[in-house]
């Protein structure tokens, strides 16, 4: 492999070691040892993107307990979580699947898939999705079975948004499938496992973490805008152009912390039947700090500080998600406190 073809990220001085791959130099390259079979599994399911779908899980779950008042059952969280990460992952692997049969992903990077690496074929990972949707697919049918019809709805449009989640995100729909799945129909689906119920305030609640959903994978989008057009594939991202990628990213990175601010306030000023959010919602503020970093990466994109900021803006947006969401479940866990308190 020449220099140039070094498929490693950064590429600075004599070389670089990208995780699980290998070793360049400007000389030669030399190889790590091969992983184990269940490696290349798990990096073709990509778990560490796991979070983005099961906060709004721990969130719903929680908002059940504490302001839905059921009983905590750990047995249907962990079920419900555990087939929510299968789902997921079936998703992770058919979009690459998609994405390299399109040429959009022939490039290894720190976080690529199994297929791009050479670790599997996509024809393997293909039949892998195939596999885990098929096993998400019983689970949740089982989990409905137990808890209630409302679950058959709510569970049902989430997989077939996860299955036609390639179609979708090829037809700048990808936006509007995460912040479903990865968020409204996640904290909708974990709040019925619990009590057995539909119920819109989980939905209206989890809207926050579903819009930092949709910033991670517009963060993705923004950075591929021009493989993308030259493979005429349709992102919001592509659609909006850099300057009006760079709004949207601001509107989803604070819009989450100004409706948390509206759903404690304005329920309580104005009245009416709209449940307000507790006040322990407030302690979500102390992730503006790094909304505003992330802010600042996404100006910067042409002169970033570092060289990879903006190329993994979207990683930085996951943790970033993964803080909002963790602050958002422990507003509602201290509003439990306080109530027994």
């Amino acid at each position: 492999m020449s220099p140039n073809s070094c498929p490693c990220l950064p590429a600075t001085g004599n070389g670089v070691l990208c995780p699980g791959i290998s070793v360049c130099y400007k000389s030669g390259m030399a190889k790590a040892p091969a992983p184990s079979t269940l490696r290349k599994w798990l990096i073709a399911a990509r778990p560490w993107s796991f979070p983005a779908s099961t906060m709004p899980v721990i969130f719903g779950t929680a908002l059940a307990v504490v302001i839905g008042g059921t009983r905590f059952s750990p047995f249907r969280f962990l079920w419900a979580l555990v087939t929510m990460m299968v789902l997921h992952g079936a998703a992770n692997m058919l979009s690459d699947v998609f994405d390299f049969r399109q040429g959009l992903d022939r490039d290894v990077t720190p976080v690529s898939g199994a297929i791009v690496r050479g670790w599997l074929t996509d024809t393997r990972v293909l039949r892998g999705a195939i596999a885990l949707f098929a096993l998400g697919a019983v689970s949740g049918l089982l989990i409905a079975a137990v808890t209630g019809p409302a679950l058959f709805a709510v569970g049902g449009i989430g997989l077939a948004v996860g299955v036609c989640y390639t179609l979708l995100k090829a037809r700048a729909l990808g936006d509007l499938a995460v912040f479903l799945d990865f968020g409204l129909l996640g904290g909708a689906g974990a709040w019925i496992v619990q009590t057995g119920r539909f119920s819109w305030l989980p939905v209206l609640w989890t809207v926050p973490m579903a819009l930092l959903v949709i910033a991670i994978l517009h963060a993705n989008n923004w950075r591929d805008i021009r493989s993308d057009g030259e493979r005429r594939v349709n992102t919001v991202a592509g659609l909006l152009g850099d300057h009006g990628s760079l709004a949207y990213y601001g509107c989803l990175v604070f819009a989450p912390f100004i409706i948390d601010l509206a759903l404690v306030a304005v329920p309580r000023l104005a009245g009416g039947r709209v449940r307000p959010m507790p006040l322990t919602f407030l302690v979500v503020l102390l992730a503006l700090p790094s909304a505003g970093r992330l802010w600042g990466r996404a100006v910067r994109r042409a002169s970033p500080r570092e060289p990879m900021d903006f190329i993994i803006l979207d990683g930085a947006t996951a943790n970033h998600n993964l803080v909002f969401g963790l602050l958002s479940t422990a507003a509602v866990i201290l509003e439990g406190f306080l109530r027994r308190g």
